[in-house]
C-alpha cells in the first residue's frame, strides 16, 4: 500500500488507511490539519458547495451569497481548505476559482473506508 495520499507536512504523505495499520506520529499530525480545516461548520459548507458545483469549480463570488459572514471571511476559510490540500485554486483577471482536488476526495475515502475505493 505505497500510494500517496493527502500531504501530512512538509514533504510526508500519507500511505495507510486508518484500519490497516495505526498511523504514524507524522500521519496523525497531518491528517489532523485535514480534518481541522473540514471541521469548522463554514469551511464543510464551502468544500461540499465547491464539490458540488456546476462544472466541478466555483468562484469565490459564486459562494460569498450562501453565507452570512464577509467575503474576506470566506477566502479565509477558502485558503485553509487550499492549505490543507482539499482545493486547487486558479486566479482569473479579479477573481479565484477554487475547485475540490478529486485525489483527495478519494483518497479521504480510501483512508476512511479502505474497502469501499478500488485501488
Amino acid at each position: 500500500m505505497s500510494k500517496k495520499l493527502l500531504p501530512l507536512v512538509e514533504g510526508e504523505a500519507c500511505a495507510t488507511a486508518l484500519v490497516a495499520e495505526p498511523l504514524t506520529e507524522i500521519e496523525a499530525a497531518g491528517l489532523a490539519t485535514v480534518f481541522k480545516a473540514l471541521a469548522d461548520p463554514v469551511r464543510l459548507r464551502l468544500f461540499s458547495l465547491v464539490a458540488s458545483h456546476a462544472g466541478g469549480e466555483a468562484c469565490v463570488c459564486d459562494l460569498a451569497a450562501s453565507f452570512d459572514v464577509t467575503q474576506p471571511t470566506i477566502s479565509h476559510h477558502l485558503k485553509v481548505l487550499r492549505e490543507a490540500g482539499l482545493l486547487d485554486s486558479e486566479r482569473r483577471g479579479t477573481w479565484i476559482y477554487y475547485r475540490a482536488r478529486p485525489e483527495a476526495l478519494a483518497q479521504l475515502s480510501a483512508l476512511l473506508a479502505p474497502g469501499a475505493v478500488s485501488a
